[in-house]
Parts: C-alpha cells; structure tokens; sequence
C-alpha cells in the first residue's frame, strides 16, 4: 500500500513539473506559424449546382380525345422516328368518317339533279323564245292579238328566271360538295391522330398513360410520352451566381460530380449563357449551358451536377498561402518581437480590431486590395478592398499598380508601337493625343492588316469599337467585319476574361524579426494564391500567424481587448484577433 502511495505521489509530481514547465514556456516565448512558398497547380474556379438533361427531349401527346386502346413502347424503349407507340379507340372517328363520305355522296348526287334543272330551265327557255319569235311575227301580220303577245313575252321571261334559279342551286350544290369532302378529310385526319407516332429517334424516359385511360385534348394536347432524343450527348442546366456570371465565357471547361458516382469526376464545356434572369427570394441567377459527353451512359437526366467552372489554370505556378496574404501584425506583435513598428504601418489607413496599443495612439495598417480571396466550397471570388482613407504606402502601391498595368498593356501609352502592345483602352495622361496618332495609323493600313490589328487587340481584352468606327464607310456606323453583324448570337460577343494581377504583401520571420515583402498576386484557388512578382522562392517561409506570449494576452485583454485574451485559440491574422489558424 505504501510502495502505491508513493508511485502516485511521484507522477502527481512529475506531472505537476512537466505542466509548470510548459505553461512557463507558453507564458514567455512567442509563437509564430509560417507556410512554405511551394510550386503547383492552382485552378480558379467558379461553383454552382446543376440538373443533367438531354439535348433534345420532345413530348408527345395526343390531338383528339378517345380511350387509350394500345401501347407499342415503354419507360427506356427505344423508338424510331415514324414508329408506332400508341392507338386510340377509333370506332368513333370511324363512323365520323362513314358518317362524312354518305354527306359526300348526298351532296354529289344533288350537284347532279341540279345540273339536270339547269338543262330543263334552258330548253324551257328555248321554247319560250321561239314561242315568242312567232308571236311576234304574227302580230306584225295582224293574226295574234296583243293579250297574246304579252304573254309570250311574260313566258321567256319566267323561262330566264327559272334557268338563273337552277344556276345558283347547282353552284350551291357544288359548294356542298366542296364542304362534305373537307368535313371527310378532317374526320380522316382525326382517325389518322388515333395512331400515335414517335416523331424522333430516341429513347422513352417518361410514360403518362396506360391501356385503357382516357385522354382530353381539350384546350392543350395531354402527354402521353417523352423522348429523348440522344442520351450519349447531355447538357447541364446550371444557375449561376450574378456576382460570378461576368467571368464566365462559352468554351470554358467545366468538372462535376453526380451523387451517384461520388468518386469520378466527369468534364464539360460551357456552351451558352443566357440572359433570362431568374431571382428566387431576392437571389438572381443566370441559367448557364454546359454539354457533357455520355458516351457510357452513366448519367442520367434529373441527376443534380455539382460542378466548377474553370475560370484560371496555372500548371507550374508559385504558391504562397492565403493564410500568410491575410496576416496583418498587430502593435502588441510588434512589442513582444522587441522591434519598432515600420514608418509605414503608423499611418492612417484602414484599423484592425486586434491592433489597440494601452500606452500609445492606435497604428493601424492600410491593407493593399485583392490580397486575399474567398474561400467558401467550389467558389472563389476576388476581395473588393473596403474604401478607406488610404496612406501614402498604399497611395504609392496604388499608382505602381496602374503604372504597371499601362506598362503591361493594359492600355495606350504602355509599352510597344504595334497592335499587339495595346490593350484595354487609352491610358496616360496624353491618352487623347496618343488615341489620336494610333487611329491616324490604323486609317493608313491596308483592310487585311486592319483586321490582324484588331484581332490582335481583342485577344488582349482591348476595346476595339474606335477602330471598327474607323474602318466603318462614311454614313454607316457598323460594316460586314463589325463582330455584331458576323454573330449568330450573343455569346461571340463576349470580351475575354482580363489577366488578373494585384498588388499583395507578405512578412517573413528572419533573425526574429518580421520583414515585409511585396509582390504581386494573380489567380487564387481559394487556399493558395498565384505570385506573379515578387522577391520570393521557393521554399521560402512566410508567416500565417502569431500567438502571442500568456502575459502580453493577458495585458492587452486588460488594456480594453478582452478578445485578445482568446489568442491561445488561433493565430493574430486577417486583420482580427484569431484570424487563421498557422499552417
């Protein structure tokens, strides 16, 4: 018992020396997380969600009304286009055609006993007018009195009349004829409509009917199947965010999953955008069409496509993480690091809520735009930078960054004469002057030159409207090269997606001190960024965060930062205490 006591006594202290030393240590050294610079792919991407359909899907219904007396297809029957797939009861559209033919025949056979009046009532009229003839030749020898020869008269008269009367009922009787035998053929017609044919090459995918129902097509044609046209080639019907549509373009390439193969990635490439809204609870989306090879038949109209589309590709590009992009050092860090807060870090600028100093005024750090990006599932979306009263650092990254952006060819006045070092519009100070000489240039070029400038100027995401004005006759504001009259529709009108670059900044822990790098950023995927430029390697270690010793927590959490106190939760980072964990 005793040999017990003493062995729990021993790891009691043990215990209590091993947790003394490390909340001494936790108490007094600082800790600071960095992430390697490393080279990989990096892919941005934008994410929605999607229904599987076919190409083509018609539905067939029925034209007339009637029981349902046969069925020659069912669910995922394959049809051929003119095939029979179903019948209606037709004995009531038969005996309408019985019933139309006798009308017919009736009619006919009156056009006849007219015709016959027609010829009675001109041989009435002959002999009424010979009668006449000789009435009219006796009175002149005195033999007839003139009672007689009224009569005669009254006679070719009444002979005329009856010939005009059986005129006008022949011509009806035609007319009746004429009737009878469309009211036959619609009633054919309705008997032909009892026999339903598959007007596509395709597959059944839905049966509404069985043997035996009844169907109206009253106001609209009921649906008794629909067909798929071709299920080797399928679309996807995606609604895509209006704050993501600007940056999708026709012919991107798209990767999704369906829940029915959660580990195969399937490929698509985006075909249409259309310009239909479609808002539900305030949210507008903008249908987008992608088409998807199914050669496999393993998709399935109605499956729900979780998919990305590629916006960016870097295969071999250098990575820094978002983490270190978002760290901003806090005055508190600067105090622990014994090292004085840098000149550009005391200005004005945008405050962080993790960097309040007890003894001194508060210094706050201008954060530069776009370092940093979203990182929700599937969906990346550059930062917008919120408007602040900037400092003269960020004054300074601000015009470097449009000075690059107009050396880059960005816009005119940048570098390069010829087409290919121009850009988005006219940039400088004497943009004007310089728009001025470049279109007195492009007037003097010939029509094929014209145009490899102009084609030259679009691939860079240009605007080239001053030059197709240019080259457009005197009167006319459009010619056959202008891109809206060459379109068959709108998506070849869209501008190419700009190349992204942003200016960015890190810090590196060298000599336990903090060091600030500038570079310029591109694309993100949401976890690592794009450096375009910059003075960093691979390899190169860059801080994600710093957790600050217990007593300084402790310190700043009583100068007026309760929050601070919480830092042993995460990593000082973002602007905010416990922004990002290290990595």
């Amino acid at each position: 018992m005793k040999r017990a006591i003493v062995i729990l006594v021993l790891i009691g202290a043990v215990g209590a020396g091993a947790g003394a030393y490390y909340m001494r240590r936790n108490a007094g050294e600082l800790q600071v997380n960095t992430a390697a610079i490393t080279r990989g792919e990096i892919i941005d991407t934008v994410g929605s969600t999607g229904t599987l359909q076919a190409v083509t899907t018609v539905q067939v219904g029925s034209q007339v009304s009637g029981n349902i007396a046969w069925l020659g297809a069912d669910f995922n029957s394959i049809v051929k286009k003119g095939q029979v797939i179903a019948r209606l009861d037709p004995s009531l559209f038969q005996a309408q055609v019985e019933q139309s033919r006798a009308n017919l025949v009736k009619a006919q056979a009156d056009v006849s006993r007219a015709q016959a009046d027609v010829e009675r009532a001109k041989v009435t009229l002959d002999d009424a007018n010979q009668k006449f003839a000789r009435a009219k030749e006796l009175s002149a020898k005195g033999l007839v009195t003139q009672a007689d020869m009224d009569a005669a008269k009254v006679a070719v008269d009444s002979a005329q009349s009856a010939l005009q009367s059986s005129q006008a009922s022949l011509n009806s009787s035609r007319a009746t004829v004429v009737q009878s035998q469309a009211s036959l053929n619609q009633s054919q017609v309705n008997l032909d409509h009892c026999t339903i044919e598959a007007p596509i090459d395709g597959i059944i995918v839905q049966r509404s009917v069985d043997v035996g129902q009844t169907v109206a097509a009253s106001m609209q044609a009921p649906t008794l199947f629909i067909i798929a046209a071709d299920l080797t080639k399928m679309q996807v019907n995606a609604n895509i965010d209006e704050a993501d549509i600007g940056r999708i373009r026709p012919n991107q390439n798209v990767t999704f999953r369906v829940d029915a193969y959660p580990g195969e990635e399937f490929q698509g490439t985006v075909s249409q955008i259309r310009l239909q809204p479609v808002v539900v609870q305030n949210v507008t989306t903008y249908g987008t069409i992608i088409n998807v090879p199914n050669g496999d038949l393993k998709l399935k109209p109605g499956m729900t496509a979780n998919l990305r589309v590629q916006i960016a590709r870097r295969a071999d590009a250098l990575r820094i993480a978002n983490a270190a992009l978002r760290f901003r050092p806090t005055n508190e860090m600067f105090v622990a690091l014994n090292q004085p807060v840098p000149p550009e870090l005391q200005g004005g600028g945008r405050g962080g809520r993790g960097r309040r100093n007890a003894d001194t005024a508060t210094a706050t750090t201008t954060t530069p735009p776009a370092a940093s990006s979203s990182t929700q599932a599937n969906t990346t979306r550059p930062a917008t930078p919120v408007p602040a009263a900037p400092s003269t650092e960020a004054r300074g990254q601000a015009d470097g960054g449009r000075r690059n952006f107009n050396r880059e060819g960005g816009g005119f006045g940048g570098r390069g004469q010829g087409a290919g070092g121009f850009g988005g519009g006219f940039g400088g100070a004497d943009g004007g002057d310089r728009q001025a000489r470049m279109l007195e240039r492009f007037k003097s070029m010939s029509a094929d030159e014209q145009k490899q400038f102009i084609e030259r100027i679009k691939g860079r995401g240009g605007d080239v409207s001053a030059f197709q004005k240019a080259m457009a006759p005197a009167g006319k504001g459009k010619t056959a090269d202008s891109p809206i009259q060459g379109a068959s529709t709108i998506d070849a009108l869209f501008a190419p997606l700009p190349t992204i670059e942003r200016p960015g900044r890190a810090w590196m822990y060298v000599d336990k001190q903090l060091k600030q790098i500038a570079l310029r950023t591109g694309i993100t995927d949401g976890t690592n960024t794009e450096v375009v430029g910059g003075d960093l390697q691979p390899g190169t270690e860059v801080v994600t965060g710093i957790v600050l010793p217990a007593a300084q927590r402790a310190a700043a959490g009583a100068n007026g930062n309760p929050l601070l106190q919480q830092g042993n939760r995460g990593n000082f980072g973002g602007g905010f205490p416990g922004g990002g964990r290290g990595r």
